[in-house]
Parts: C-alpha cells; structure tokens; sequence
C-alpha cells in the first residue's frame, strides 16, 4: 500500500490512557501511554509538535475522544476522527499498542474518513438545544406523573380539559397543591376561557375527590420540578438565540421552509453548521443524518436497504417538522407526503417528507436562497383530463352515469 501521510500518528483513546503510535518515513516507531489528564495530554501535544506530526487519528469511542480533541485542536496538524465501523482490525490479538499502530498506519496509507465536526460555537450551540430536548421530555414525564397522581386523588379533570396544563388546569393544579379541595372553589377557574364555562357544572362534580396532605405535596414537587425544568430551558434559548447571531441569515431562510419554524431552525443549525461544503452534495448529507435508504447487496440480491441511525438528534427535529409540513395547507410537501402515504403508509411517506426538508435546507444553506413553494395542485397541475377520466370510471363503477359538462366562467 503506498503511503500518502509521512507523518502520522494514531491514538488508541480509552477513559483513563490514551496509546500514541508515531510513524515517520525514514525513522523507527514511538509508541507511548499517556494518561487522559489535562497534564498528560499537553506531554502529548508536545511530542507531536516535537516530532513535526502533520496528521492524527484517532476513534470515536463515546466521548472519551472529546477531552482529547479539545487539548490537540488549536495544534499544526490535521485531525481525523474515524468512525469505529471504518478501522475494525482482524479479530485476534489484540490489545492497545497493536490498536493504535492499526490505526496509524491506516491513517498513513489515506483508508480513514474523518468525521464532521463543527466549529466551535456550534458545538456549544448543540449542546445547548440537546440538553434543552432532554429537559423537554423530563418534563413531559413529570407531566404523565400528574395526570397519574390526579387519578389516585379521584380527580377526573381530563374529561373537561383536553390539557391539564392550560391557564384553567394550571390554576386547578396550583389550588390543589395549595391545599385547596373545595369543588366549588376551583371550578372558578373554569371562568378563565369562555369556552369552558358550558362545563362548569360538570367540572364540579369531576373535581369531587380524595386528595389527602400526601397527594398535595406531591402534586407540589412535581409542580416545582416542571417549573424548574421550564426555567432552564429558558436561560437555554436565551445563550442560543446569542450564538444565533451570525448565523441571523440562515435562521430566518430556514423559516421559509413549511414546518419550520423559530425553535425548529435553531436545531438545525445547531446539528448542521452553516457551512455546507464539508458536504460533497446532498446526497453525503442525507446519508449522514440518516434519512436515505441503506445499500446492501451481495451476489446480486439486494438484501434489507433500512435507514442506519445517523444522527438521531436531527432526524428527530426534521421528523417533527415533517408532520407539520403535512398540516400546512396547500403545499407541495403535505400534497407529497397523501401521494406518498396511499402508496407505501404514512410512517414512511413521514421519513420522505423529512428527507426533502433535509435536501432544501442543505440548499438553503450552501446558496442562502429561500424555500421555492411549488404549491399544493403540483401534481394534479397540467393532468386534467386524466383525472377527469378516472374519476368518471370510478362513478361509472358505482352505477352512475357521468356527463362532464363545464361551469361558466
């Protein structure tokens, strides 16, 4: 194998040592244990520079790579962090030393791919907006607890308010923490939207029930741990909304994008970048992300083509701005995603739509152009009297008899 790099050097990383392996055309091997401290890791950063190092590989196992690449990053050299599947050795012997040697001379030989990793205020950017969805679900979760707690007390508020959690609900719940059981008393608050005041008799008879200290003191964490959480996602928007800034012109483009909307574009720039061009074309991102079919065929029999999981964060987030680009009226995306869903179901016509947002947002942001909305009658446009034929069949089927005959202008 011909070597490209001349001077490499592959890391071996695991929680408490990292194994260096130096290779250099025209001199003997360095092989070396440091450990993971901040210490140890500048000794490693000053035997590459010592050693004239030009490139470094190393894998990503879990996030012991992340203290790693934080002390190399600023450094003279390329760094390649490898996907685990790409440098997978022979099975056998092995252990750390043959590890990072496999892996230097991988990097040397020009085998390794490295992995896209944004700068830096989009990292810090992304770990933003995941542990602000973390914080979304831990509140989901104390929310289903609520609703639990409230069935013990016997308290049936589900069946005059679709959500609990609403102005009249959360004035309710606040009562009843407080100590507050009487139902007339807290069907007051039924008064708060005039569309509930039909059910303020109904609601008295529901809010009737067995809500003992214990109930209510529970009913008062759960109330303190959804405010807590909601407080901290919070403080969240208001660093991101900050690192948004320079990016001011592609958070509003993406916008122009059916389903996305303020909080969704914020994402997707947090999992993206702005920066499209690490991507040779949209076919290397969609792959990336994990919203293209998988290839795999062998002997000339295609075999399962799942999606692989890619980045779950993102396809999370497009997902969600899938379902509602198809509760957006008159657009192309919901009038593909009914073409779609009568054909293959709706979870995979959901998959396509959140694949073609993915495609324009990487145009949006490599050409910094806004979404071309092609219109809900896009498939129907121009096939009149195709579907005036099909339809006359389907009426004719039915046993009438159909005469076309045009309204006026």
């Amino acid at each position: 194998m011909d070597i490209i790099v001349m001077k490499g050097c592959g890391l071996d990383v695991h929680q408490a040592t990292v194994v260096a392996c130096i290779q250099r055309q025209g001199f003997d091997k360095i092989i070396r244990t440091f450990g993971t401290t901040t210490e140890e890791l500048l000794d490693l950063k000053q035997l590459l520079k010592e050693q004239q190092i030009t490139h470094v590989a190393m894998e990503s196992t879990g996030v012991y790579w992340k203290p790693v690449y934080n002390i190399l990053e600023d450094g003279a050299w390329e760094i390649v962090l490898a996907n685990a599947r790409h440098m997978k050795n022979v099975p056998g012997r092995k252990t750390d030393v043959q590890d990072c040697e496999w892996i230097c001379k991988l990097l040397r030989t020009g085998f390794l791919k490295a992995s896209f990793i944004p700068q830096e205020d989009i990292r810090l950017m992304r770990s933003y907006t995941r542990c602000q969805k973390n914080f979304q679900y831990n509140i989901q979760n104390e929310k289903n607890r609520v609703h639990k707690l409230l069935q013990e007390c016997n308290i049936k508020l589900t069946q005059v308010l679709s959500d609990i959690f609403g102005l009249a609900g959360t004035r309710i719940l606040n009562d009843l923490a407080a100590g507050i059981t009487e139902p007339v008393e807290l069907a007051k608050h039924m008064e708060a939207d005039k569309r509930l005041l039909p059910k303020k008799q109904q609601a008295i008879s529901c809010l009737n029930g067995r809500t003992t200290p214990h109930h209510q003191m529970m009913l008062r964490s759960m109330l303190g741990t959804i405010c807590y959480y909601q407080k901290q996602i919070d403080t969240m928007n208001a660093e991101v909304s900050k690192l948004l800034g320079p990016y001011k012109q592609e958070y509003e483009l993406l916008q122009s994008i059916p389903g996305v909307k303020e909080k969704a574009a914020g994402h997707i720039i947090a999992e993206l970048s702005a920066n499209m061009y690490v991507f040779p074309d949209e076919q290397h991102l969609s792959s990336w992300a994990g919203l293209s079919p998988g290839s795999n065929e062998s002997a000339g029999k295609k075999r399962s083509s799942r999606m692989r999981n890619g980045n779950t964060h993102l396809r999370a987030i497009l997902t969600e701005c899938a379902w509602a680009a198809t509760k957006t009226k008159d657009t192309y995306l919901r009038a593909k995603f009914y073409k779609l869903a009568s054909r293959m179901g709706k979870k995979k016509a959901l998959a396509a739509i959140a694949h073609k947002i993915l495609i324009s947002c990487y145009h949006i942001l490599k050409y910094k152009i806004p979404f071309k909305e092609l219109g809900g009658d896009y498939f129907t446009k121009g096939k009149e009297d195709t579907l005036l034929l099909h339809y006359q069949k389907k009426l004719q089927k039915l046993g009438y008899r159909v005469v076309l005959q045009p309204i006026e202008a």
